[in-house]
């Protein structure tokens, strides 16, 4: 059943992510300012809207979370339009207000030394980055492991690879967050290393991440049934906001 809740949650959080971190990039806040105005955006979101969306605010995250089986895929195809609606309306924000100075948002745009000279590289390095994202998110949010901790776990996840990778490709690891800004700044949307490196990246680092997230989990799945039956503990896990959201977008 479609829930316009849901998609708003997003709209909104994936329009803070891109408004605050490409615009941390737009007025020269530096790698640290960067990197903390990405990690920080996405922990806070995480706590506000995660019960209502999960607060994905990336369709890498969203592709990972509908293989894995958290969200249908008739689901993700809804985050997926709001998601990029919501990183192009905030870059227009954004281009407006640069504008509106005399400047431009050509440094919030998601571009490193890589990107032009090594594409292939720089798609490994954001899938490599997105891995690691995605990971955490599986192992803290999606199983319940980090508790109320899951969204500062998965925001200083996404600073350290922004520390590492902003410089190499400007670590997007989210296509809605190269999108955006493409259409005001580099890289061209015509050129087809923007893509491959931008959205094939995040995707198969996002695909990894569920294929070994499925390892791990497979010994623990066969236990839990047994533990159950012999003393049955209280889960304080479970109570976990982010993983009520994961739960409540399956239906």
């Amino acid at each position: 059943m479609f829930n316009w809740k849901i998609f708003l949650a997003e709209f909104i959080g994936t329009f803070a992510l891109v408004f605050i971190g490409a615009g941390a990039g737009a007025a020269n806040a530096g790698l640290v300012g960067v990197a903390l105005a990405h990690g920080l955006t996405v922990a806070a979101f995480v706590y506000t809207f995660g019960y209502i969306s999960g607060a994905h605010l990336n369709p890498a995250v969203t592709f990972g979370l509908a293989l894995q089986g958290s969200v249908k895929w008739s689901d993700a195809v809804y985050y997926w339009l709001v998601q990029f609606v919501g990183a192009i309306s905030a870059a227009g924000a954004l281009h407006w207000v640069a504008t509106q100075l005399g400047g431009t948002i050509n440094a919030g745009a998601t571009v490193g030394v890589l990107t032009d000279s090594q594409p292939i590289a720089a798609m490994i390095v954001e899938a490599v980055l997105t891995f690691f994202l995605v990971n955490a998110i599986l192992h803290t949010a999606v199983a319940g492991k980090g508790g109320s901790m899951a969204g500062l776990a998965i925001g200083m996840t996404l600073i350290a690879a922004i520390l590492v990778g902003g410089p190499l490709t400007g670590a997007s690891l989210n296509p809605a967050r190269t999108l955006g800004p493409a259409i005001y700044a580099e890289p061209s949307l015509t050129n087809v290393y923007t893509y491959v490196i931008y959205l094939f990246g995040p995707l198969i680092g996002s695909t990894l991440a569920v294929l070994v997230f499925s390892v791990f989990k497979e010994p623990s799945a066969e236990a839990e049934p047994a533990q159950a039956e012999v003393k049955a503990p209280a889960n304080p896990v479970a109570k976990s906001p982010v993983r009520k959201a994961v739960s409540k977008s399956k239906k």
